[in-house]
């Protein structure tokens, strides 16, 4: 039997300046979970602080209780074990809304460590045989005006991408005219063959016709999917605008904080594509149910990843042995902070296509020289007892 968890340590990283800019690559939340000997890795995609609450806070009452309750203590010989601690978890911080998100990350290194420990990579640890390469797109977001989108989606094919992602920005705040200019300067800049993708941001909320004016510039510049364009659990909505549309599909799924808004989107939001991030969701297992269940209802699977190498290869695991499922979100602009987290990058090959890694666990390492200089110091304190304090991280 394998050690019990001994440790679950939160490191909360920052860019040194924290911009506007809707980009979540500026800071991370590492978690390193200890069982023994044993070590593993995941990534929070989430507020680094509240995420840290959610684990040391007091109990409000039976199940408010905080993620730590539930995770501490426990052993993990297999992956029932993870599933069985994700539903204590799910039960025991039932009324504490951060708590998926904070367990999303735990979820990640549990399996990176279970890995680590079987000497097999998670997909195959999740029932794949194989591991089909995926098609990245290069996500970005739009010029500040036409010339600069052009410039920026130009650059991602110099760098090899087929397929390109333009989102938030302006996007959607201004006139449909102004829009309408980017559209065709995203297309002019990946070229006629190229794959273009645009994301809203949930920038219209429930506002159906607003995003109805853009749906004609959308299909003219060949669009293969409009992102988010409302909010998350906005299900009428986004199955309203799906019926308008002749040739665009509609993506979402990176709000969702459990299986269940997923399939949502599946069910009642006439999604064509459903986008996870395993940070987020609950870790790799919710994403894979998802992934599963996307398969049955001929819905495209894609990750959901903006951020370091270690979270783009948790993204992956999920449906790395689905061959139909070819389309990957790729950090292609991410801070240096993403960037240093780890050893270990997934490169696009000379074709342009992401592997994932055929090595035990995630098949990344963490570089803990090079996160040093980012880290913050984080300490809690209720009644003048410490209850978390940022934890050394050079050892186990």
């Amino acid at each position: 039997m394998m050690p019990r968890i001994d440790a679950v340590d939160f490191f909360y990283a920052s860019m040194p300046e924290i911009t506007d800019e809707a980009d979540g690559s500026q800071d991370a939340l590492l978690v390193r979970v200890v069982a023994g000997d044993h070590v593993g890795w995941g990534e929070c995609e989430a507020s680094p602080l509240t995420s840290i609450a959610a684990f040391v806070a007091p109990a409000s009452h039976g199940v408010c209780q905080p993620v730590s309750a539930s995770v501490l203590g426990e052993h993990v010989d297999g992956q029932a074990d993870i599933a069985r601690i994700a539903a204590l978890v799910a039960r025991n911080s039932m009324d504490l809304l951060q708590a998926p998100h904070t367990f999303s990350g735990i979820e990640m290194a549990l399996w990176d460590l279970l890995g680590r420990i079987r000497e097999e990579p998670v997909w195959r640890l999740l029932g794949y045989t194989a591991a089909h390469a995926k098609t990245p797109y290069a996500s970005m977001l739009f010029g500040r005006t036409p010339d600069e989108t052009i410039a920026q989606g130009r650059s991602a094919l110099e760098r090899g991408f087929r397929a390109v992602k333009f989102g938030w920005g302006a996007f959607g705040a201004g006139t449909v005219a102004a829009d309408i200019d980017h559209l065709h300067a995203a297309r002019e800049a990946v070229g006629p063959d190229g794959i273009l993708l645009v994301d809203a941001g949930q920038i219209w909320g429930e506002d159906v016709d607003a995003a109805a004016a853009r749906v004609d510039a959308l299909q003219d510049v060949r669009a293969t999917w409009l992102e988010e364009p409302f909010h998350a659990e906005a299900y009428a909505a986004h199955a309203q605008l799906a019926s308008l549309a002749a040739t665009l599909r509609i993506a979402g799924g990176e709000g969702a904080h459990n299986v269940r808004m997923a399939r949502n989107l599946i069910d009642y939001g006439g999604v064509g594509f459903v986008q996870v991030d395993t940070g987020r969701i609950g870790g790799i297992g919710a994403a894979k149910r998802v992934a599963d269940y996307a398969e049955l209802r001929d819905v495209t699977y894609v990750n959901h990843t903006f951020t370091s190498h270690l979270a783009l290869s948790a993204s992956l695991q999920p449906y790395a042995g689905l061959a139909d499922h070819r389309i990957c979100e790729y950090p292609a602009h991410p801070k240096r902070l993403a960037e240093d987290i780890t050893r270990t990058h997934l490169v696009p090959d000379q074709d342009g296509l992401v592997h994932v890694p055929d090595a035990p666990g995630l098949g990344v390492d963490v570089d803990l020289a090079a996160v040093h200089p980012y880290l913050r110091d984080v300490e809690i304190t209720v009644d003048g007892d410490t209850v978390f304090v940022s934890p050394e991280m050079v050892r186990p």
